[in-house]
C-alpha cells in the first residue's frame, strides 16, 4: 500500500488543534490559569527537610517548570563596577540579554515556590544574593513618580517553604522580609509561609512533624 502524505491544509488543522489542547489543558484556578511554576531552591543539603516540604508543594501543585538552584549559581560581586554597567543596561532597557534571564524567569512566573532552611534569623546568604539580583528596575519593579515602588511580577502567589530546629523562629528577616519585598516591590499579593519548626528539640519527633506540615498543606487551598 502507498503511503498517504498529509495536505498542507491537513497539518495546519493538526497544529491548530493542538495548539487549542495545550490551551485547554492549562490549570485553571479561581478564575485564573495558572501555567509557569518557578521553584527557587535555596536548600544545601541533599537530605534537606525543607526540600522534602517543597517537593511535596510542588507535586501539589503539579510541579515546578523552572528551577533555581541557588547553590549552583555563581552571583557576581556586587560592587560599584557591577552597579554602574547593570544601570547602564537598565536604563538602555536592555532587559533581554543572558544577563537578565533569571530575573525574566521571576517576573513571568505564575506561582513561585521558595525554600529556604531557617538559618541564623533569616535563610541562607545564596537566597539574599539572589533577590538583590532580581531587584531590577524595568522587569520586577518599577517606580511611581513619587517613588513608590510598583510591582511588575505577573505572580499572583508565592510560598515560602522553610524549617527550623528549634522553635524561636522570628520572622522579620526570613518570611517576613521575602513577603515585603514580594507584596511592596514585586506586586505578589498572596505570600503564604508553609512551616515545619522544633525538629531538634531534645524528644521531638522531627517525622511527625513534618508529617503534620504535610497533612497542613493537604487541607490548604491551593
Amino acid at each position: 500500500m502507498g503511503t498517504i502524505e498529509p495536505s498542507p491544509g491537513s497539518l495546519t488543522r493538526l497544529l491548530r488543534s493542538y495548539i487549542l489542547y495545550a490551551m485547554l489543558i492549562k490549570e485553571y484556578h479561581e478564575g485564573e490559569y495558572f501555567v509557569m511554576i518557578l521553584f527557587v531552591n535555596a536548600c544545601v543539603r541533599n537530605n534537606s527537610r525543607t526540600l522534602k516540604l517543597a517537593r511535596y508543594l510542588l507535586d501539589k501543585l503539579g510541579g515546578a517548570d523552572q528551577v533555581h538552584y541557588l547553590s549552583c549559581m555563581e552571583f557576581p560581586v556586587i560592587d560599584e563596577g557591577f552597579l554602574m554597567q547593570r544601570d547602564a543596561l537598565i536604563d538602555g532597557k536592555r532587559f533581554n540579554i543572558p544577563e537578565f534571564s533569571i530575573v525574566r524567569d521571576f517576573a513571568d512566573a505564575d506561582q513561585i515556590v521558595i525554600a529556604a532552611p531557617y538559618w541564623d534569623l533569616s535563610f541562607p546568604a545564596s537566597l539574599k544574593q539572589y533577590l538583590e539580583y532580581i531587584n531590577v528596575r524595568g522587569i520586577t519593579f518599577s517606580y511611581s513618580e513619587e517613588g513608590i515602588p510598583q510591582g511588575l511580577c505577573k505572580a499572583k502567589r508565592l510560598y515560602y517553604v522553610t524549617t527550623a530546629g528549634g522553635n524561636y523562629v522570628p520572622q522579620e528577616y526570613g518570611f517576613g522580609y521575602v513577603k515585603a519585598l514580594a507584596t511592596g516591590y514585586y506586586g505578589i499579593p498572596d505570600v503564604r509561609l508553609i512551616e515545619a519548626k522544633g525538629l531538634d528539640i531534645y524528644g521531638a519527633d522531627p517525622d511527625s512533624i513534618i508529617k503534620e506540615c504535610m497533612e497542613k498543606m493537604d487541607t490548604m487551598i491551593l
